[in-house]
Order: C-alpha cells, then sequence, then structure tokens
C-alpha cells in the first residue's frame, strides 16, 4: 500500500471514529429515552435501546402541552431567523461593500459587544418591553433577536471575499441602487452563508431557555424548552420521561440541520463551479 492511500484509509478511519463520539450522545438519549428510570441507574448501565419508548413519550404528553409548546417555539424561531438573515446581511453587505463616514468605526463598535455578556441586557431589555407591553407575547421572544453582532460579523466576512467588486461596479452602471444591488448581486451569492447563519439562529432560538423564561409569564403559552423543565418534579424525577421529551424536542432540529446542511453544501458546490 502506498503512503497516499495509507494517509487516506487513516483520515477515514479518523473521520469515522468522530462520527461515532459524535453520534454516541444522542444514541445514549435513546437509551435512556426508551428505558425506565430504575433501568438508568442499574450498573453496569444498559447499552441497547429498551421497549418503554413510546409509554415514556405518553407520559411527557400528559404531563405538558408539548405540540402547543413546539408550534409557539417554531414561530419564535422562524421569525427570528427570517428578521436575522435579512438585516444582518443587509448590514454586512453594506459594511463589506461600502464606504461610507465613520464605517470602521461602527464595526469596531460592533465587535466590542462580543465581550459584553448577554446577561447584563436581560433587565434593560425587559424593561424595555415592559414599556412597550409587550412582556408575554410573541414580539418579546422575536423583536429583540432581529438582529446580533455574530451574524453581522460573520456576513461581512463571508460578503468580502465572496461578492467580486466587479459584479458592484457593473450593478451601479446599469443604474441599481443599493437595494437592488443587495437583491440581485449580494443574496445569489451570500445564499451559502446564509444558510449556516439560518441553521445557526434556529437551532440557538429552539434551545433558548433563559430569555423565555423570563418575558413569557402566561403559564400557558411556554416555549418547548420551558415546558419541558416542568417535567422535573419537586421531590422526584422521571429521568426517563425527561429525556423522552428532551429526544422529541431535538428531532425537528434534525430535519432542520439536514435540509440546510444539504442546501449550504449544495450553494458551495454551485459557486465553486461558477468561479
Amino acid at each position: 500500500m502506498s503512503i497516499e492511500r495509507l494517509r487516506t484509509a487513516v483520515g477515514h478511519v479518523v473521520l469515522m471514529l468522530g462520527v461515532l463520539v459524535s453520534l454516541f450522545p444522542f444514541y445514549w438519549m435513546v437509551v435512556m429515552a426508551s428505558n425506565t428510570t430504575p433501568d438508568i441507574f442499574t450498573y453496569p448501565p444498559k447499552l441497547w435501546i429498551g421497549s418503554h419508548l413510546f409509554e415514556n413519550m405518553g407520559k411527557v404528553l400528559d404531563n405538558i402541552d408539548f405540540f402547543g409548546s413546539m408550534l409557539l417555539t417554531l414561530i419564535a424561531s422562524l421569525g427570528v431567523t427570517v428578521l436575522v438573515l435579512f438585516f444582518d446581511s443587509l448590514a454586512a453587505f453594506a459594511f463589506a461593500k461600502y464606504e461610507f463616514p465613520g464605517r470602521n468605526v461602527l464595526f469596531s463598535i460592533l465587535l466590542a459587544t462580543f465581550m459584553i455578556p448577554a446577561q447584563l441586557s436581560l433587565v434593560p431589555q425587559f424593561v424595555t418591553l415592559a414599556e412597550f407591553g409587550w412582556i408575554g407575547s410573541l414580539k418579546a421572544l422575536i423583536i429583540p433577536g432581529a438582529a446580533n453582532a455574530f451574524g453581522i460579523f460573520w456576513m461581512r466576512q463571508y460578503a468580502k471575499g465572496a461578492i467580486p467588486d466587479e459584479l458592484i461596479s457593473a450593478a451601479k452602471v446599469d443604474g441599481a441602487g443599493f437595494f437592488r444591488q443587495y437583491l440581485t448581486v449580494g443574496l445569489p451569492v451570500l445564499r451559502p452563508g446564509l444558510a449556516f447563519l439560518g441553521i445557526f439562529t434556529f437551532i440557538n432560538v429552539w434551545n433558548d431557555y433563559l430569555w423565555p423564561l423570563i418575558v413569557m409569564t402566561d403559564p400557558n403559552r411556554l416555549t418547548l424548552q420551558v415546558a419541558l423543565d416542568q417535567l422535573n418534579g419537586i421531590y422526584g424525577t422521571d429521568y426517563s420521561m425527561v429525556m423522552a421529551g428532551a429526544l422529541m424536542s431535538v428531532v425537528p432540529l434534525i430535519g432542520v440541520f439536514l435540509i440546510g446542511a444539504r442546501s449550504f453544501i449544495a450553494d458551495l458546490a454551485a459557486g465553486a463551479m461558477k468561479f
């Protein structure tokens, strides 16, 4: 066997090991969700899938409004994702391809916000939303997350290398204004970056626990992560039921990731062919 083939084989083995290590937590969650709580604490631990999965899922549906909370979380996640993709890509396009007074200063201030812990903004955000009368509504979940520094930074870095200046110049010669350049030149090229940002944003909003816990004051309107927390009892916890709820909440994320990742890879391949 040649050195090159040996390196390729070793690389494949390492990648397969990485995949197995990455998938094991998900498999372990399925194992715990399909067994009983006493089975979880047995020694040595059970490493095979049990027969109580649907029973545990039924307990989840009996204890919380799972599908109602999932619908609320889905609406909030989609709303935030759409707004982030629009506002962040629009700002990134301007930062990357346009010269305007104070551009570098504004971008530096934007980067400085990375050093501010998100927890410090919870109180002022809550007070502001209370003044608007939005506490307990979907607007409190969606509007504060409509744009973020990471998305602007990521899309700006992507736009700088992905959008040739010649395309912008040609659009200007054709008489296209800023928004037309953004729609016809920027967005088609930025699709791979937008796919990644969309996946990242959707998963973050879906898994968010602290902010919905603060602003959603109606116990009948809770996001999924907050609702799942109610499965933990005061005097005891059915861990198999909790893990079944966690498994049910993860399944939609897997679908979103697979769809988004396929689009991301397809757009990258198409862009590589064009260039």
